[in-house]
């Protein structure tokens, strides 16, 4: 939804973190280190396969079919750690772990392709 996130997700609403996503390329090369989690232990909205979420700049706008969100934010601070950073001394989420704002909704899917859009410069 526009400028909410996921419907019935704990995280939307009117604020800058209203859908996570996190590079499936990250999580497999956490459990290469061992770690034992699957899609969704770290609390990610959409793994997404081929994009470096966390070399992106805040402000990098996605696209996936009529999707277009802004990234807002790169990782995130972890005030308790988690579970997985007991059991492994790490978590990739605070690194990693990309935060969006939706600028326009729609739906995304299971095997939906997400693009980067170029960034827009002033005067263009």
């Amino acid at each position: 939804m526009v400028d909410h996130g996921i419907e019935g997700d704990a995280h939307a609403g009117k604020w800058h973190r209203q859908v996570s996503l996190l590079s499936w390329q990250a999580i497999e090369d956490f459990k290469a280190r061992g770690a034992i989690v699957t899609h969704g232990c770290f609390g990610e909205n959409l793994v997404v396969d081929g994009i470096d979420f966390a070399a992106l700049p805040v402000g990098t706008r996605l696209s996936c079919n009529d999707v277009l969100m802004e990234v807002s934010q790169i990782g995130k601070e972890c005030h308790n750690h988690c579970q997985i950073f007991h059991t492994m001394g790490d978590c990739i989420m605070p690194r990693q772990g990309v935060f969006v704002r939706i600028l326009r909704g729609g739906l995304v899917r299971p095997g939906d392709v997400m693009h980067v859009l170029p960034i827009e410069t002033e005067g263009s």
